[in-house]
């Protein structure tokens, strides 16, 4: 499930070029796997590596918090997901539950289609509260991760410590 999420959130965000966060979901599936096959080759140092990226996979989570609900100087109207790239518009801006999204035509000739044209009314909820929804579950979804691989470890190290007896 977590992967698939995972998965889901990547083409999310893929279609609204942040690209930071499409590297911290790449390296996320990564590292789950790796975790994954940690557990099923009894490999404790593959399970630690999944355990302290997950400690860094949700103060990366936290961070998206505060940066959609601007908390502590940060503003999502700026272009730090994107290193500064693009411009930074989430998938869900135009695309969220119950958004009727209209593209206005620029009045000035000469100037291309940019998504600064584009008129979204009656969102039912807004995007960066969609935003922190998917964060926040991710979060919790971590969290459940390093109990169990916590866990793990500890029976992993208490078999290689009765094997030495």
């Amino acid at each position: 499930i977590d992967c698939c999420l995972k998965q889901c959130l990547q083409i999310f965000d893929f279609l609204g070029f942040q690209w930071a966060p499409i590297l911290g979901n790449f390296l996320q599936i990564i590292i789950v796997i790796l975790g994954l096959f940690g557990t099923i080759q009894f490999r404790p140092r593959y399970i630690v590596v999944y355990t302290v990226w997950t400690a860094l996979w949700v103060t990366w989570n936290v961070f998206i918090i505060c940066f959609y609900l601007e908390v502590g100087g940060l503003s999502k109207e700026t272009d730090l997901m994107t290193f500064n790239i693009s411009m930074h518009r989430s998938w869900w801006r135009e695309h969220g539950p119950g958004c009727i999204r209209r593209v206005v035509r620029p009045s000035a000739p000469g100037i291309l289609d940019d998504y600064s044209y584009v008129s979204v009314t009656g969102c039912i909820i807004d995007f960066q509260y969609l935003e922190v929804i998917h964060s926040a579950i991710q979060i919790l979804l971590s969290l459940i991760g390093f109990v169990y691989a916590c866990y793990v470890i500890s029976v992993f190290m208490e078999e290689e410590d009765s094997c030495k007896y």
